[in-house]
């Protein structure tokens, strides 16, 4: 497997880990892996960057990381692999960092914990069940061969695997299926295929019917989805990974819309393109301003010609929309602002990003057509498919509005908000 995809895994499995009140203590290496390589996404950006303590700490607060028992491991787990500097004052110099980068550097800090051969037979499980489903006996099999486990440690690592969320699976017993939210990003027709072709008669009409919208539209709201597949069906193909959904959120509520799992992705291998799904928030943001800012705030008109002075290197603004609409790209630290007249100016500091995001944006093959759908105010923050799909939203309480300024004002270097 080559590093970026065992990176991409890790990353995947880091957040499912960190999401279950046992996970970090039975998968500590994939936890610490996946959190130090958060958090230097987080940090990096295109060029070398240096930043104070305080956003040091803004930055792991960002990344649900304890300041107080996290950060520092993490730190110290980055500083001996030399990809970061550390200052006496507690400030932190990154080289130059991409999100394929990162992705290669999780899947080294991974090895440098010593993992347990459960948890390499988490990343060999779900790149497995990535390509096709795969019954659990098969599965358990596969991975005692492989790992050296013995059938019943396998049995029981299967088991947890689903129940934390490294797979999904459907039915019951040995012959349960295992897959994962990933299982559509490759050879998407023919998979998409056989679910379809494991439906009703009348259930195909209705996919048929949705799916020639969603290639016609980009992406349409879940309430469509709704209308047109019915509730039932919909959270049948819904669970199934057959379909994204994103959500977008800002000051009137969280608004859902669902696209093709293969809309983002342009390289070979979807899996690693946007691991930390930084380039889905950066279309929703920028297609949020061509479609509902108004001349006054700073609506965008020439997406090509922004994008590219973005990428490379330019700033663009002054406009108070930039100051709103780009917060949670802001905590996420792949744009920065800074306060200019009467509004504010942008740059980009992941550029990589910004060569997808404009990709998508040309063909208007994403986001683009969901976003003007949605009612007039800035966006706030981003909710990813995955995280999406499972329901991770359910029982997390939202980022209050002052922790929201605080951590703001410390990534802008105590600038205005």
């Amino acid at each position: 497997m080559e590093k970026q995809t065992t990176g991409a895994w890790v990353v995947h499995h880091g957040r499912k880990v960190a999401a279950d009140m046992r996970g970090a203590a039975e998968f500590s290496a994939i936890d610490l892996a996946a959190k130090s390589a958060g958090l230097l996404a987080r940090l990096g950006e295109s060029d070398q960057a240096t930043l104070t303590a305080e956003q040091v700490t803004a930055a792991a607060k960002i990344g649900n990381l304890n300041p107080k028992t996290e950060l520092g491991a993490c730190l110290d787990h980055l500083q001996k692999r030399r990809l970061i500097d550390r200052s006496s004052t507690g400030a932190v110099s990154v080289l130059g960092v991409t999100g394929s980068s990162a992705l290669t550097h999780a899947a080294d800090l991974f090895e440098d914990n010593e993992p347990q051969a459960t948890e390499r037979a988490a990343i060999t499980l779900a790149e497995l069940s990535s390509q096709a489903p795969v019954s659990a006996s098969g599965a358990i099999e596969f991975l005692g061969d492989t790992h050296r486990l013995t059938k019943a440690d396998a049995t029981d690592f299967v088991r947890q695997a689903s129940q934390i969320g490294f797979v999904d699976a459907e039915g019951e017993g040995a012959e349960k299926l295992l897959f994962n939210g990933n299982l559509f990003r490759r050879d998407t027709a023919s998979k998409a295929k056989k679910v379809i072709d494991s439906l009703s008669s009348a259930e195909q009409t209705k996919i048929v019917e949705f799916d020639t919208k969603v290639k016609a539209r980009g992406a349409v709201t879940a309430a469509t989805a709704t209308k047109i597949l019915g509730e039932p069906l919909f959270a049948k193909v819904r669970a199934a990974a057959l379909y994204d959904m994103n959500i977008v959120s800002n000051e009137a509520g969280d608004h859902v819309f669902i696209m093709s799992p293969g809309a983002f992705h342009k390289f070979s291998n979807p899996l690693t393109e946007d691991a930390f799904d930084h380039a889905k928030a950066l279309v929703a943001a920028l297609t949020y301003g061509m479609t509902h800012s108004s001349s006054a705030r700073g609506q965008i008109w020439g997406i090509d010609l922004l994008l590219g002075k973005l990428i490379r290197g330019g700033s663009v603004g002054p406009a108070t929309a930039i100051g709103n609409d780009y917060r949670a790209l802001e905590l996420e630290r792949v744009v920065q602002t800074e306060p200019s007249g009467y509004g504010f100016k942008m740059r980009l500091l992941k550029r990589e990003v910004g060569v997808i995001a404009l990709e998508v944006l040309k063909g208007r093959n994403a986001a683009a057509a969901a976003l003007e759908t949605l009612p007039s105010a800035g966006m706030r923050s981003y909710t990813a498919p995955e995280a999406a799909r499972v329901g991770l939203r359910k029982g997390q309480s939202s980022t209050s509005r002052a922790q929201t300024r605080s951590l703001l004002s410390a990534v802008r270097g105590g600038g205005g908000l």
